[in-house]
Formats: C-alpha cells, structure tokens, sequence
C-alpha cells in the first residue's frame, strides 16, 4: 500500500513511520500545506492509496492569541490537502487526524451519573460536538469539510477524534511526561497548573494500533469518524497522585490557583465502542502498565543527561495530540 503521511516528524507521526515502514511504500508531505500547487504536484506525483493527515499546531491554550495562525494551518491546510486529493485516481482513504477536543463544554448533567463524578459517562460519536477553543473549532470544520467532499464528490474519508497520547521517548512537553520528568528531577517541589478537568489517556502503542487498522481497512471506514480512546477519565489531582506513587515521590505539588483559562473544558472522556464493532479494535495497555513503561524510559533519559529545572507551563493539560 502507498501512504503518504503529514506531520511525519511529529510524535504520533514518527512512531507510525516506525510501524508501517517496513510493509508499506511511504511518503512524506515536504511542503507547507497551505501551498497548494506544491501539494497537489508531490500528491500526484506520489499517487498514494491513503493519506494519513496528522500535521497540525497542537498546543490549544496557544490557539486562543494566534487565532488566524492555527486557522490557517488546522483548516485552510486541510482543506488545500483535500483539494488537492480529490482527483487522485487510486486514493481508497483520507485519514484524518481530529480530536477529543471538539466535544467541548458539554453539560454536567449529560456526563456525570446520578450526580456522582465516579459515573462520568464517554463521549461517542453520537455526543452533540460543542467545539470551545480555535483549535477544536478548526479540528470540527475540518470534519465538516470532509463529510462535504464525501458527499459531493465521493472523497473517501476516516476522522480519529483522539485522545491524549503518552509514552513519548523524546519530549517531555506534554503532560504525562513532563509530570514525569519533574518529579524524577525535582524531589522537593514541582509546579503544576490547573488540577480539577478529567482527561483520558491512550498509550501511544494502542493508538498506532487503532490508526493501522484504520489504514489498512479502508472499505470498512468509508465517511465514518471513530472516538480513539479507553474510558479511563481520571481528574488530572489524581493522575499526578498515581504517578507520583510509582516514582515514590514525596515532594510537594505547587498547583496554579488562577482562574481556568478561557474555554477550559472539565471533562473529556471517550468511547471505543463503535470502532470495536467495526474493526475489532480495543485499547490492550492499561494506565497503570502504560506509564510503568513510560516511567522507564523517562528515568533511563534522565540517568544519562544533566538535570534541569522544568516546570510545567501553565494550564497545559488539555494538550496531548
């Protein structure tokens, strides 16, 4: 199969090339996505079966200060890419990479059980999207955009609204493995920011698992949009705890009393279920074994390099694509 992948360089994108190299012909996206006479010549020049569309800006809380800028990127690029494969003449699949983050705010009452936070129901894709920074807005037009070329003319697509990834090797900032890497480096006190929202965390090996079947199953996922993500919503307080366990760290954690930022979204929990139904797919690592694993590789990093001060910058929690 020929893949041609954006975003290659990225943390999900380059643990991909990794899996699918040695079965599939790759490509890479060697322009900027907005130009699209460049994009629409390497396309067709390359003339892939699929394109697996991960490269994105990312960081949400930036979103709101650099609006235009992740318009953009997110959406305008998107768009040029979808363009510029519409008339590709072997295309079987447009995998597109979305986001949890579309759900937004969504009410209390339509996530929490019986008023009990224990009982936080996930989001599926049936969950009204609520889309509430610049970011998910672009992530949800792009979605919307894709539906329109299915519809209008027979673009195949697959949208993976995903959850936060972690098990990274080699940057430590995003949340799971900054939280790591304070603690190992400082043993007294570490700064955190904001602790209240749930989040739900997927290990980067049952990612690529959900995105390879996707991939390689393109006749099964025509116009459908997949929730990528294990139903393990835990309050972020809560999350440092168990981390911190497993490091036996006993220092203090400073948390950041400012007001959530704007557009902060309390909870974010995902359901499998549908693409278990499809494609047979189901998350394998549990959030315990996950980060024992990510822990290793953070302590054997950190061994080797000289320590450094690295505080997390403020509310970044909501980050992780």
């Amino acid at each position: 199969m020929r893949i041609f992948i954006t975003g290659a360089d990225g943390f999900i994108g380059s643990a991909m090339v990794e899996r699918l190299k040695d079965n599939h012909e790759l490509a890479f996206l060697e322009y900027d996505l907005r130009d699209h006479t460049q994009v629409k010549a390497q396309l067709h020049d390359f003339n892939p079966d699929v394109i697996v569309h991960l490269a994105a800006r990312t960081e949400v809380q930036d979103s709101f200060y650099e609006q235009i800028v992740f318009s953009e990127v997110n959406y305008v690029g998107t768009v040029n890419l979808i363009e510029s494969a519409a008339t590709l003449p072997n295309l079987k699949n447009f995998v597109f990479a979305s986001t949890m983050e579309v759900y937004g705010w969504q009410p209390i009452s339509d996530i929490i059980r019986d008023g009990k936070e224990e009982g936080i129901i996930a989001f599926n894709e049936s969950t009204p999207p609520n889309p509430n920074a610049p970011y998910a807005v672009a992530k949800y037009g792009c979605e919307k955009y894709l539906e329109y070329a299915h519809r209008s003319y027979g673009l195949p697509f697959t949208a993976i609204r995903q959850t936060n990834a972690y098990g990274r090797k080699d940057n430590d900032f995003f949340v799971t493995e900054q939280i790591i890497t304070q603690m190992i480096k400082n043993p007294d006190e570490i700064n955190l920011g904001y602790g209240e929202p749930y989040r739900n965390f997927i290990y980067i090996d049952d990612l690529l698992d959900a995105w390879q079947q996707v991939i390689e199953n393109p006749d099964k996922c025509q116009g459908e949009i997949f929730c990528i993500g294990p139903e393990n919503a835990i309050k972020i307080k809560d999350y440092v705890d168990m981390i911190a366990d497993k490091l036996d760290w006993k220092g203090t954690v400073n948390w950041d009393t400012k007001p959530p930022r704007p557009g902060e979204i309390y909870i974010l929990n995902s359901s499998n279920k549908k693409i278990t139904t499809k494609l047979g797919w189901a998350p394998k690592v549990e959030l315990s074994e996950g980060l024992d694993k990510t822990i290793a590789v953070w302590r054997d990093i950190i061994h080797n390099e000289k320590p450094h001060n690295h505080d997390m910058p403020h509310r970044k929690f909501s980050k992780g694509k």
